[in-house]
Order: structure tokens, then C-alpha cells, then sequence
């Protein structure tokens, strides 16, 4: 049975990776907003960043009606519509006070979640700008062990091979996202087939 992390862990992994969304902000140049970020094709490098930001602006302002879901995320997009990388990373930065103050009540396995989610968008960006992606990192453990709890709830005799497919966290976390297709898993050694039909009717669901 996958474990979740204790949640002093998870919300330090969540602070490293906004920690290194933020340095990211800071570091490319405004011309960047405008690429298209592949894991995420209907949304350029401002719009998957305006979603980062808003998640902890949502979670601050307990707007929790239809979280996670498509009209949730797309509101985020909305509310920052037209704002550079700068004034994004501002608006990233007056959240870590208070957000802070409220990460560790944040019930588990939803803090696990936010971290799943932070690690895979900040993936996302650094792909979709050409840049250097780690095969382990304190996220991405805490990542994997929220996915394969996920998985183990719809196919429990899945998950002990994923364990033992021999893959990085890095492999593996953007294969239970929906980031690989069934062939790309496939070549990885992992059940391409299996993973793809445990993530049926969730918003991780693989490109064809």
C-alpha cells in the first residue's frame, strides 16, 4: 500500500517548489509568456503560471467551489488575464506569508495533491522552455506517493509494478499525470494500457 509523506515533508516540498517557480519568474525573459507549453496545449507560459499563482489565492480566499476542475483552473487563467511574468511573480510572492500560515492545515492527502500539481506545472514551464529538469527532488517524492495512492484506488494489483518498473520519480510522476502517452510509457517498461485505463475520467488522461 503507497504511504503518503508526513506532512512536515509535504509542506516543505511545496515551499522548495514555489521557492524555484518564483527564482524561474525572476530569471526568464517577458518574451517567454507568450510559448506554448506542450503539456498543457491549450495554455501558454503566463496562462499555466496564472494557475500556479491562483491556486493559493483560491485556497487564501476559500473559493473552493469546483476545485481542481476545469472551470476552476480556467477561472485562475481569467483573473490574471494579460499580466506580465513580473507582475505574476509579485502576486506569487504576496501569497507566501499568509499561504504559509494555512499550509499545514491543509488536510492530507489534499496537501499531497497541491504538491502533485505544483511539481507537474513547474515541469511543465521548464519543458516548455527548454530548461533542466531533476530526476528526484523532495516534490517529486511526495508526488509519487499521492499518484500511486490514486492508481491503488482503481487498480490495486497496478501499483506493485509500477514500484518495481526500476523508474526515476521523474519518470514516473509525469507518466501518472497523463504527460506520456501509452507507447512513451510503454518504452519506459511501465503498463502503458493499465496506467491509461486507471486514469480514465480524471484530468490526467494521456495524449493519444
Amino acid at each position: 500500500m503507497s504511504q503518503l509523506l508526513p506532512d512536515v515533508d509535504v509542506c516543505e516540498a511545496y515551499q522548495l517548489t514555489r521557492e524555484s517557480v518564483f527564482e524561474l519568474l525572476t530569471q526568464i525573459p517577458e518574451t517567454s509568456a507568450t510559448v506554448r507549453v506542450p503539456a498543457c496545449p491549450n495554455w501558454t507560459v503566463q496562462q499555466t503560471v496564472s494557475h500556479f499563482v491562483g491556486v493559493p489565492e483560491d485556497l487564501l480566499a476559500s473559493r473552493m467551489e469546483g476545485v481542481a476542475s476545469d472551470a476552476w483552473t480556467n477561472a485562475q487563467v481569467r483573473r490574471h488575464e494579460g499580466e506580465s511574468l513580473a507582475e505574476l511573480a509579485a502576486a506569487l510572492e504576496a501569497t507566501i506569508i499568509p499561504f504559509d500560515a494555512i499550509l499545514p492545515a491543509i488536510p492530507r492527502p489534499s496537501n499531497s495533491q497541491l504538491v502533485m500539481d505544483a511539481v507537474t506545472h513547474e515541469i511543465d514551464l521548464r519543458e516548455a522552455l527548454g530548461l533542466p529538469c531533476v530526476d528526484s527532488s523532495p516534490s517529486l517524492t511526495v508526488a509519487r506517493a499521492w499518484l500511486l495512492g490514486m492508481i491503488e484506488r482503481h487498480d490495486s494489483l497496478i501499483v506493485d509494478r509500477l514500484d518495481g518498473a526500476g523508474c526515476t520519480d521523474f519518470i514516473l510522476v509525469r507518466a501518472l499525470t497523463g504527460r506520456f502517452s501509452i507507447s512513451a510509457m510503454d518504452a519506459h517498461g511501465l503498463p502503458g494500457a493499465q496506467i491509461a485505463a486507471a486514469l480514465a475520467g480524471t484530468p490526467l488522461k494521456p495524449p493519444a
